[in-house]
């Protein structure tokens, strides 16, 4: 068992106890620490519930304890409801019992004062030493239902309890975490383990959504995250899930200013962490909720659990306005639509002579006078045009009496006939009919755009569920960095060691050095300020292109010399960088950012206005082998420019896979000295001539 499953395994006394002490219990259902038990009664806790509270021999019916050692057994659980003057002693007494797990409902720690920092510090050192999980403090608690396991105070059940289903909700935030419980019970969606994390002070977001992902009974994970605070149970819990064929559905809120606050790196202006973020939930195929009832649409269409890997969408309609409506809205969501073939299109020519049957597939209303044609336009659909994902809309004339019944009958013989397709319906009809059909397999939407937003979420999972292992990142000397941030040549004398080729150079004291360097690579060059101060050279007029012949040089020298004296006068100058002008080759970027969670992070895009307006890049976490570097290449929207559009000739795109995947391995050794990188431009020449790396800076943080 691997460090992480240990963690969240870790998890099953908090989530899953035979026994659950209550610190704090009262004898008022309405207060905090009279919440929790008077659910577990209602609810009917299958293990033992024992209120502390040394002011009373019974709590609602049940024998009180003076004390938690007072208790006729260890509990796995206890929940903590006491003020936060005594909390830190009751999370003590706990550790010293051997309880295994806390749930501290008391606020008043760390997210209020440095001082409750130190005391919540101090309650985690504690728990730690014990081997304790902690769960909050300042926490909404969580539910499992399955058990009638209730140790929250949440308003939310007052008004219904939850659903049978095996949807997992993992929320930071207890009120929006009960929130998306809330409503996903009034949509009838089966949520019912819901856990919210508080302050994680120990068990986070990660830790939950990693149990979540080895739980038996769970099959969609449902998400909300203001703040990655611990990344690495983060990413082994995303792992986790998708190796398990788990969705998680992920509402991340919160942008800081990263991008802002990066001194002197282009990468991490362009990047900020929410671009970061972003990139480390697509490395899991996680899926990113802008809305509650996204995130509901997507983990309730989950729960069929049909992934369709590469998924085409085939739909048939009453409504060719309709058909507009989900094509547009498949097109921006990226879901294909491939045509019927010739053939089938003729068939259902010859059935409805007025029909439109390319894809969207519309029959028109008069199918519905002639009953069988609807099952033989949905045979067609699946048979002839073999998608994966079918969508009907049908609108209210499913939800008419007249209709409902024998349209449910013809779908569900289709869905006989071809039982491994996802089936999704737009149909308005009341509540009772929409669970009929819902109970015959096909999940229902008013909405067919919502309904196409649900398709692509499945399809996406389906393609992260069917990717191959990523192979493993290549060799790299141990990389010594510098004392401080190097000079251009010094960059590129380092990262030459771990195999990243830059263009033909050598660094010039003086103008006769700069005059010989040139002529051995032959006119024109490039000459650049070389200096450690001067990090962006281009700024200062410090770049010097096509410079032709030998008297150029002399006057490029000490043009060079008195810019950067000029701009500035105190920035250590160690000459002048002479370069062999690369040409033929396709402009593109790299670089490496430092991100305060997630580590170095690897960026590539096109150079110019790719990466300065359009901001056509992709991130990813180091390290990483070829394989993915050039799934990053291919991603970007400019990718045909380097895969040989127009008549061009391809780009040498291995080469660049492998220099972005050597520089995740050398920004992954550096160490968090290293702050960032900036390759730009990096020259993509012709497929079979290489990558080389024109400009290079290295910036390098104290000691």
């Amino acid at each position: 068992m691997t460090d992480a499953a240990r963690r969240f395994k870790s998890l099953t006394p908090l989530f899953s106890p035979r026994s659950v002490a209550v610190l704090g219990a009262s004898s008022d259902p309405g207060r905090i620490g009279g919440k929790p038990i008077a659910y577990m009664i209602k609810q009917k806790f299958q293990g033992a519930l024992y209120p502390v509270n040394p002011a009373r021999d019974e709590v609602q019916g049940l024998k009180s304890y003076k004390s938690v050692f007072d208790l006729p057994e260890v509990p796995d659980v206890a929940v903590v409801a006491v003020p936060a003057s005594i909390a830190p002693q009751a999370i003590f007494d706990l550790a010293k019992l051997g309880v295994k797990g806390a749930i501290v409902l008391t606020a008043g720690f760390a997210e209020v004062s440095e001082a409750g920092a130190a005391v919540q510090a101090e309650m985690v050192a504690a728990a730690k030493a014990a081997g304790m999980r902690m769960m909050g403090p300042n926490c909404l608690g969580l539910f499992n239902a399955r058990i009638g396991y209730f140790p929250t105070f949440t308003s939310s059940v007052e008004t219904g309890w939850p659903l049978p289903g095996r949807i997992g909700i993992a929320s930071q935030s207890g009120a929006y975490g009960t929130h998306l419980y809330t409503a996903a019970r009034n949509r009838g969606i089966g949520v019912p383990i819901c856990v919210t994390t508080g302050n994680e002070s120990d068990v986070t977001i990660g830790d939950v959504i990693g149990w979540l992902a080895e739980d038996p009974d769970t099959d969609v994970i449902a998400a909300y995250a203001e703040g990655i605070r611990e990344a690495d149970s983060f990413t082994a819990a995303l792992a986790a899930a998708r190796a398990a064929r788990k969705p998680v559905v992920l509402m991340k809120v919160g942008r800081s200013g990263l991008g802002a606050k990066a001194a002197q790196s282009h990468t991490a202006s362009i990047a900020g962490d929410d671009a970061i973020t972003d990139a480390v939930l697509e490395e899991f195929g996680v899926i990113r909720a802008r809305t509650t009832e996204e995130m509901l649409d997507i983990a309730h269409l989950a729960t069929r659990r049909i992934y369709p890997a590469r998924g085409t969408l085939g739909v048939m309609t009453v409504s060719g306005g309709a058909g507009v409506l989900i094509s547009d809205a498949a097109e921006a969501c990226g879901v294909a639509m491939p045509e019927m073939p010739e053939h089938a299109q003729k068939k259902l020519f010859d059935l409805i002579s007025f029909c439109a049957p390319r894809n969207p597939v519309d029959c028109t209303a008069q199918a519905f006078n002639e009953f069988p044609k609807v099952g033989q336009f949905l045979d067609s659909v699946c048979a002839d045009g073999g998608y994966s994902t079918v969508l009907g809309f049908f609108s209210q004339t499913g939800g008419a009496p007249s209709v409902a019944e024998k349209l449910r009958a013809t779908l569900r013989a289709t869905r006989d006939k071809f039982p491994d397709r996802l089936y999704v319906l737009s149909i308005l009809a009341d509540a009772e009919k929409t669970a009929a059909y819902e109970a015959d397999g096909f999940s229902v939407f008013e909405d067919p755009t919502r309904a196409v937003v649900a398709i692509s979420a499945m399809h996406r999972y389906g393609d992260a569920f069917a990717r191959a292992t990523p192979v493993s990142p290549p060799a790299v000397p141990a990389v010594m960095l510098p004392a401080t941030t190097p000079t251009e040549a010094e960059a590129k004398r380092l990262l030459g060691q771990a195999g990243i080729a830059s263009a033909p150079e050598r660094a010039c004291a003086d103008a006769d050095a700069a005059v010989v360097a040139a002529a051995s690579f032959g006119f024109p060059v490039v000459m650049k300020i070389l200096s450690p101060d001067i990090l962006h050279k281009s700024e200062i007029g410090g770049v010097l292109l096509g410079v032709s012949d030998a008297g150029a040089v002399r006057e490029g020298f000490a043009t060079l010399i008195a810019r950067a004296k000029a701009h500035a006068p105190d920035a250590r100058i160690e000459g002048v960088l002479v370069a062999k002008q690369l040409s033929g080759g396709t402009e593109c970027i790299m670089g490496i950012v430092r991100d305060p969670v997630f580590g170095p992070v690897a960026m590539f895009g096109l150079g110019g206005i790719f990466v300065e307006v359009l901001k056509d890049v992709v991130f990813h976490r180091c390290p990483f082998g070829p394989d993915v570097a050039e799934r990053m290449i291919r991603s970007i929207k400019g990718a045909p420019l380097l895969l040989g559009a127009r008549g061009r000739k391809p780009a040498d795109v291995a080469a660049l896979s492998t220099m972005l995947s050597r520089l995740s391995v050398f920004a992954d050794q550096a160490g968090e000295r290293l702050l960032s990188i900036d390759l730009n431009p990096v020259f993509a020449m012709p497929d079979g001539e290489g990558a080389f790396a024109a400009d290079a800076v290295l910036e390098i943080g104290d000691a």
